[in-house]
């Protein structure tokens, strides 16, 4: 019985970032043998244990075989024969399949250090082109390590391109669409991964209401990129400056979303297009099962942006009307994530990334003199029913006056 360990843990000490988590796999033992010392089984499809005091992952070294469509159609053969370069053979990436021994050394069949020294992602044998869901996870990996120069090998690229099929990506529950992508979009450059799905032909099938807007142009007065779509991914980059929050992120992404079902013939304007792509956005999250809170950010940023870039000109009633549209009083990290995602909306053009967003600050103050009044302040006696919403309405338009008064 011999422990190595594997993966992420072996790249990422080679590339001197921080270990987050160590996986491990053992070879020659059997399940038995790794409960008779303590080990607790967890692995529902192939022998995984948590060691019993750093409860860190132990695998045993396994084969695997394609049996059927999607990331589920696979059949493993673990036992003590399995030999430990056979397990890294079934990995994904050449820079993913090293392993080191419990004396320190180095194990590394297929060069992922050469590719590592060489900041490439490259598949480790053509058995890559088996799991659909490889495409998400090197567009992810190429968003992770996006600042540190990694590029997607030609010949791996093609793969993912086979692979970006409707038949094979289909094959992938919405939920682990999601669960990649989630994690994508709380890397260091979340617009990557989405310009690697487009790259391969896989966001027309996965994200086809975002992949709808490149080729789509904008006015070039304000967007001197023009094209929609890169102006997406670049806000997408900005709301990754302003914020580790995924949601954010998300709603980032899909801000735009109703330019992408504005006709051809009212090309480059697109009137009215925060509206409909509170629809899109919708479309989008059932389809995948995008959790609520990402939906309603997502919703939220694509009909309230206009408003929060107009700021410094809405009347005090408007505001109040914004704040209420993203239910601010109840919720206000809702209000928070609007601004953020406003904010990188406005930086994501070609040459703006610096610009000055003082509307932010503005609604902040406007919102904390607001968030002041409350219930507490309208008169009981004198309103009730519908009436005191609309007297607490009109206190809190007062209180934004205020603020509006003191900026000009």
């Amino acid at each position: 019985m011999k422990t190595y360990l594997v993966g992420g843990a072996v790249r990422d000490k080679l590339l001197g970032i921080p270990v987050k988590e160590r996986d491990w796999v053992v070879v020659g033992a059997t399940p038995d043998e790794m409960t008779d010392q303590g080990f607790r089984p967890v692995g529902r499809d192939f022998p995984v244990f948590l060691h019993p005091q750093t409860s860190e992952e132990y695998a045993l070294a396994r084969t695997e075989r394609k049996s059927g469509r999607g990331y589920h159609g696979f059949r493993f053969h673990a036992d003590p024969s399995v030999s430990l370069e056979e397990d890294l053979a079934r990995r994904d990436l050449t820079v993913n399949a090293m392993a080191e021994d419990e004396q320190g050394r180095l194990i590394d069949p297929h060069g992922g250090r050469r590719d590592l020294e060489a900041r490439c992602l490259r598949h480790v044998t053509e058995a890559f082109a088996e799991d659909p869901l490889r495409v998400l996870r090197v567009a992810r990996f190429a968003a992770r390590f996006h600042h540190l120069g990694f590029s997607i090998a030609g010949e791996t690229l093609a793969l993912m391109q086979d692979l970006s099929t409707a038949e094979e990506l289909g094959a992938l529950s919405p939920e682990r669409v999601w669960q990649e992508s989630e994690r994508a979009l709380g890397e260091a450059a979340p617009q990557v991964y989405f310009q690697v799905l487009r790259d391969c032909g896989a966001l027309a099938h996965l994200f086809p209401e975002v992949d709808a807007l490149f080729g789509v142009p904008q006015p070039a007065r304000y967007h001197p990129e023009v094209d929609t779509g890169l102006h997406t991914l670049l806000v997408l980059e900005q709301a990754a400056r302003l914020s580790k929050d995924t949601v954010v992120r998300f709603a980032a992404l899909v801000h735009d979303l109703g330019k992408g079902v504005t006709p051809e013939r009212y090309w480059p304007s697109h009137h009215g297009h925060e509206k409909k792509g509170v629809k899109q956005v919708q479309n989008l999250c059932r389809r995948l099962r995008i959790p609520s809170r990402h939906e309603r950010a997502g919703c939220q940023a694509s009909r309230w942006h206009l408003h929060v870039h107009r700021a410094l000109e809405l009347k005090p009633a408007t505001i109040l009307k914004v704040f209420k549209g993203c239910d601010a009083f109840r919720q206000p990290e809702n209000l928070e994530r609007l601004l953020l995602a406003s904010e990188a909306d406005a930086r994501g053009r070609t040459g703006l990334e610096n610009r000055d967003y003082p509307q932010a600050d503005y609604l902040r103050r406007c919102y904390q003199a607001a968030a002041a009044i409350s219930g507490r302040d309208v008169d009981g006696e004198r309103f009730q029913g519908k009436a005191f919403g609309e007297e607490l309405d009109r206190l809190r338009v007062e209180g934004i006056g205020r603020v509006l008064s003191s900026e000009f």
